[in-house]
C-alpha cells in the first residue's frame, strides 16, 4: 500500500473521488487535504485516500476546469468587445494616431485577501492574465477586518476581495444555519465586509466580493456586500471571486453590471454566488500616455 505523504494529490474513497486535493498535514492516522480547484479544507482518515496523477483529477475537478476554461474565455470576449466599443466611439478627429485610438485604459483596481496562499498565487495569476491592476495578500481569516482597515486608505480599491476557506461547522451549537456561530469564518468575513462598507458606503464606489465555501450568503449581503457565497451552502471554485472580481473591473462605470450574466459565467453559478446590480469601475482616459518606462524624469531642485 502506498504511504500518503505531504504534498500529495489525493481523492476521498468515501466520496466516490469526485474531488482532488492536496495533503496539507498528517496527524497519527488523519490528514488535512485542501481542494485544488474547490475552496475546501478538509479532515479525512488515510485510509480514506487515494493517491491519483495530477493528469488525473476527480469527476467534479475536470467539470470545474472545463467551466473555468470557458468562463476565461467570456472574460476575454468581453475585454475584447470593450477594446472595440472604445475604438468606435473615438475613431474620428485627433482622437486618432497612425490609425490607431489615442486613449489609455484604467481598469478598476482591485484590493484582494485570501487565507490561503496557492489560491492567491492562482488568482493573482489570473488577474495578471487579465492585465487588471490588484493588490493581493496572504491574511488569515480572522486578520482580515484589522487588514483591511489599514491597507484600504493606503490602497484605494475599486473592489475589494475578501475569501479564503469556510464551511458549516459538523459539531455546530446550533443546527440553525442562519446563525453566523455555525459556521467557521463567516464572521470574519462579515466583519471584514462591514469594515470595508465602514470605509466606503456607496455601493457603487467600492465593490465588495465576499465569502468562500458554504459562507453565510445573507449575512454578508447584509454587512454590505455586493457580491457572495454561498446562496445554497455548496462549494464554490477557488477562481469564483476572481471572475466576479474581473468583471467588474473591466465593466464601464457607464454600465451595470448584468448579475445574472457574470454569475451564470462564475463555475459554480447562482448556488454558489449571488449578489445585486452594480457599476463597473473601467474607465478610458484621452489623450494617450506615453510610455512611462520610456521617460525620464527631472528631478525637481
Amino acid at each position: 500500500m502506498d504511504l500518503t505523504n505531504l504534498g500529495d494529490l489525493v481523492v476521498r474513497k468515501s466520496y466516490g473521488g469526485d474531488i482532488t486535493f492536496r495533503v496539507e498535514m498528517i496527524e497519527q492516522n488523519k490528514a488535512v487535504i485542501k481542494g485544488t480547484e474547490f475552496r475546501l479544507l478538509a479532515d479525512a482518515p488515510l485510509v480514506d485516500l487515494v493517491k491519483v496523477h495530477p493528469d488525473t483529477p476527480g469527476e467534479k475537478a475536470q467539470r470545474a476546469q472545463i467551466k473555468a476554461t470557458e468562463s476565461l474565455q467570456r472574460l476575454n470576449r468581453d475585454r475584447q468587445e470593450q477594446v472595440e466599443r472604445n475604438r468606435a466611439a473615438l475613431s474620428s478627429g485627433w482622437y486618432m494616431q497612425s490609425g490607431e485610438p489615442s486613449y489609455f485604459e484604467v481598469p478598476g483596481k482591485v484590493l484582494h485577501l485570501d487565507g490561503d496562499k496557492r489560491y492567491l498565487e492562482k488568482s493573482l495569476n489570473l488577474y495578471e492574465k487579465l492585465r487588471i491592476p490588484v493588490h493581493g495578500y496572504y491574511v488569515t481569516e480572522s486578520t482580515m477586518p484589522g487588514a483591511l482597515y489599514q491597507m484600504l486608505p493606503s490602497i484605494q480599491p475599486d473592489i475589494v476581495v475578501i475569501t479564503g476557506h469556510d464551511g458549516v461547522l459538523k459539531n455546530r451549537p446550533t443546527s440553525d444555519l442562519y446563525n453566523l456561530n455555525s459556521y467557521k469564518n463567516s464572521k470574519y468575513f462579515v466583519e471584514a465586509v462591514r469594515t470595508a462598507r465602514q470605509y466606503e458606503r456607496n455601493f457603487d464606489s467600492l465593490t465588495i466580493v465576499a465569502g468562500a465555501c458554504q459562507s453565510h450568503f445573507e449575512a454578508l449581503l447584509q454587512a454590505g456586500a455586493n457580491f457572495a457565497s454561498s446562496p445554497s451552502r455548496v462549494l464554490i471554485h477557488a477562481l469564483d471571486p476572481v471572475y466576479i472580481a474581473a468583471k467588474a473591473s473591466l465593466t464601464s462605470i457607464r454600465d451595470t453590471i448584468h448579475v445574472s450574466d457574470v454569475l451564470n459565467n462564475t463555475i459554480s453559478g447562482t448556488q454558489g454566488v449571488g449578489g445585486i446590480e452594480t457599476r463597473g469601475s473601467y474607465r478610458v482616459g484621452l489623450p494617450k500616455l506615453q510610455d512611462l518606462s520610456t521617460l525620464k524624469v527631472v528631478p525637481s531642485m
